[in-house]
């Protein structure tokens, strides 16, 4: 079972890294060449994860209005 759960918060953690690039392109951020995103300012990282929270929650709130609570 653990090993299951490892497979799927590693595609949920590369699904979040691809939406945080998806959304740093669509806000006018450019993303750092090497990965490291310590240099780009606080206000710049607080809009992409803002914009991370807000895209989660919609897609829950479609989700759940589907009558999908998320079960496999």
């Amino acid at each position: 079972m653990a090993r299951s759960n490892r497979l799927l918060l590693g595609q949920a953690s590369r699904a979040l890294q691809d939406m945080k690039y998806e959304i740093a392109g669509e806000l006018g951020i450019t993303p750092p060449a090497d990965g490291y995103w310590g240099f780009v300012s606080s206000y710049e990282n607080g809009s992409i994860g803002g914009s991370i929270t807000k895209r989660l929650v919609r897609y829950a709130q479609e989700s759940l209005a589907q009558g999908d609570a998320g079960s496999p």
